[in-house]
């Protein structure tokens, strides 16, 4: 059905680079969110109802709140597409991250609303009239629900949408509530005892947590998070595979909506070519970042010394100290100053950035110390450094 329905309803589906294919599918995600949520909204309003039954009416009220938060990312994903102005010269993709914190605070809302109704329930509770055809409805409400989650699941992946994958997450949620409240009705149908105050208060707690979820989601992108490692070994990848790249450092990327990003990084070149020759690599290599990457992407070069064997030697026995040092550090923009009674060792140390301050003190003393022991004459001037990529999922 998701095969269908995106080859059917969206362009160039296959496209997802492309800002109006992204919006295309956001704009679908929406449209079926919002008539699954309607659909669900109404047979549980009305099971409700007949049933007197609290937790099935927080239900009920959930799934129009997921309709709402349709419909405000239907607005967020229409607004992201505009283009680039005076204004907002890197666009406006951000507005889909602000849509989707608009929507978390109506969950959150949503079910704190509902959890105050359930406490009302617990101490003084009503009367459940239980009926099998009532649960069948909501089990297939669990089976909507579950489709729609997965959807937009397999949206999400696809355009790599952080807000398609929240909604995914609150879908499971719902799938979740939705059992809890089943197992209420069938419990008071087997055994006459209602726990519908409760159950309710859990499908309240269980919507709030879903829209913090969301919340913390969306922030990480608008606060500004690190760099994906994927993203950031395909970004150097791409840029090492030119020729006159020896290597590159200090990858930083920012992100101004899903598929809008701006990179800075250092490429290594070697310090007896030409000035001219290199920068020519360096302009194609931005230019081909834009069209292969779609990323806009600045490049600073380096001169690395390539030939000349004394400051090669230095540089490998500064690599293996610092690997004895600690593994998880490294170095870039090494060079090294010769002089008789002194050679300066200029770099910069590239510290993990959860290390506290005494440990980034110890390091870069620890390290001038261990070189002066290969050599007295050794002196470093080390600027710490912080690495912007995430750490690998375990």
């Amino acid at each position: 059905m998701t095969e269908f329905l995106v080859k059917h309803f969206i362009k160039d589906y296959q496209d997802v680079e492309k800002v109006s294919v992204r919006t295309a599918y956001g704009v679908l995600a929406s449209i079926v969110g919002i008539f699954c949520n309607v659909f669900l909204f109404a047979v549980k309003f009305a099971v409700g109802l007949i049933l007197h039954s609290v937790s099935v009416t927080a239900d009920a009220f959930n799934n129009l709140s997921d309709a709402g938060s349709s419909i405000i990312g239907f607005v967020g994903v229409k607004m992201a597409e505009k283009p680039a102005d005076a204004d907002h010269p890197f666009g406006h993709g951000r507005m889909e991250y602000i849509a989707a914190l608009v929507v978390s605070f109506l969950v959150i809302e949503v079910g704190f609303t509902f959890l105050k109704d359930s406490v009302a329930k617990i101490r003084t509770p009503e009367e459940i009239n239980f009926r099998l055809a009532s649960v069948v409805i909501l089990i297939l409400s669990v089976t909507v629900k579950l489709w729609l989650g997965f959807f937009n699941r397999k949206l999400g992946e696809k355009i790599d949408s952080k807000v398609m994958k929240a909604v995914f997450t609150d879908s499971m949620g719902d799938v979740i509530t939705t059992g809890a409240t089943i197992l209420s009705l069938l419990f008071f149908g087997v055994t006459g005892i209602n726990i519908d105050g409760f159950v309710g208060v859990g499908v309240a707690l269980v919507v709030m947590w879903a829209g913090i979820g969301i919340a913390r989601d969306t922030l990480e992108p608008l606060i500004g998070e690190a760099i994906d490692p994927e993203v950031s070994e395909r970004i150097k990848k791409f840029v090492e595979s030119y020729d006159g790249i020896e290597g590159t450092h200090d990858l930083i990327v920012h992100n101004y909506g899903p598929g809008r990003s701006m990179a800075s990084i250092h490429a290594e070149v070697p310090n007896d070519v030409d000035i001219e020759k290199s920068h020519e690599v360096i302009d194609r290599i931005e230019r081909d970042a834009g069209r292969t990457l779609g990323i806009f992407l600045v490049i600073h070069m380096d001169p690395v010394e390539m030939k000349d064997e004394r400051v090669l030697k230095i540089r490998q026995e500064a690599e293996k100290m610092i690997k004895e040092l600690d593994p998880a550090c490294t170095f870039h923009d090494f060079r090294v100053v010769l002089g008789d009674e002194q050679i300066n060792l200029i770099f910069d140390m590239v510290i993990p950035m959860e290390y506290d301050e005494k440990t980034r003190n110890e390091l870069p003393r620890r390290f001038s110390e261990k070189m002066k022991e290969i050599d007295p004459r050794y002196e470093c001037v080390i600027t710490v450094d912080y690495d912007y990529v995430a750490k690998q999922d375990e």
